[in-house]
């Protein structure tokens, strides 16, 4: 496991610490930790420590961008570890783990990955493990790395469209495509329609591989009323993607071995 090189906590850490537990919209989207803007498109990206990344990750889960809920998490994590003598890995890592699709969410998300028999290929009795005892295993993350907001509200993926606007595109590349790169072909779960599209985006570009998109996985937000019907449809292709890719996966892992030099 390891921290990404782009991380920016050492910038930001100090100012974090600082911070009381009671924390206020306004304290967060604060031009203290206004990374970029771009007037004319209307989006805003702040700072939120969610650089931690598991090199390891089998299985890499991929939203937007992390909302306000998830970056007024992840600064009370920092806080409550600003007595603590925790390194900024440690740190980073809980983060991850406080912050990442809390709530329903989660429990849809486990939900349906276990109808596909995710765990099975895993070795898991159920999906809900990758969020305690085998968090070894994911690697939860999103397009953009830090929190954007298009008219002061959270970013849906939607509009402005991702891949048409230059400042969002720039951190896709440079963030989320370096972040894979360090990993060793994990299977990757676009949630919803937007997040597929960008990762087609990529592969087509030769930044990741295709069979390792599990495309048609619906966003889990129980905002989405289509997700039961979304999951219905796509609920048998997904299961075959699933067992060709671990198939030629393991393949991989067993020709790798035969082909190890003899001692």
């Amino acid at each position: 496991m390891s921290i990404a090189s782009y991380s920016k906590f050492n910038i930001y850490k100090d100012q974090l610490f600082s911070l009381s537990a009671s924390l206020e919209d306004e304290v967060l989207l604060n031009e203290a930790f206004l990374l970029e803007k771009d007037e004319k498109k209307q989006l805003e990206i702040y700072y939120a420590p969610f650089e931690y990344v598991n090199e390891q990750a089998k299985v890499v889960i991929v939203g937007i961008t992390p909302g306000l809920f998830q970056m007024k998490q992840s600064y009370s994590t920092v806080i409550n570890a600003r007595d603590q003598l925790t390194n900024n890995e440690e740190i980073l890592r809980d983060v991850k783990n406080n912050s990442s699709f809390q709530g329903p969410m989660r429990k849809n998300l486990i939900t349906m990955l276990d109808e596909l028999q995710l765990h099975k290929h895993l070795g898991l009795s159920s999906t809900n493990e990758l969020f305690s005892t085998a968090s070894n295993l994911v690697q939860t993350t999103s397009l953009l790395p830090y929190p954007v907001f298009y008219k002061g509200k959270n970013y849906s993926g939607s509009t402005p469209n991702i891949l048409k606007t230059e400042l969002l595109k720039k951190y896709v590349i440079d963030y989320f495509a370096t972040e894979l790169k360090s990993m060793d072909n994990p299977l990757i779960i676009p949630l919803g329609v937007n997040v597929s599209k960008v990762l087609n985006y990529l592969a087509e570009k030769n930044y990741i591989k295709s069979n390792s998109i599990l495309n048609g996985f619906p966003h889990p937000s129980g905002s989405n009323g289509h997700r039961h019907r979304q999951f219905s449809e796509n609920k048998d292709s997904m299961i075959e993607r699933l067992e060709f890719y671990f198939h030629k996966s393991k393949s991989r892992r067993n020709s790798e071995f035969v082909n190890l030099p003899r001692i």
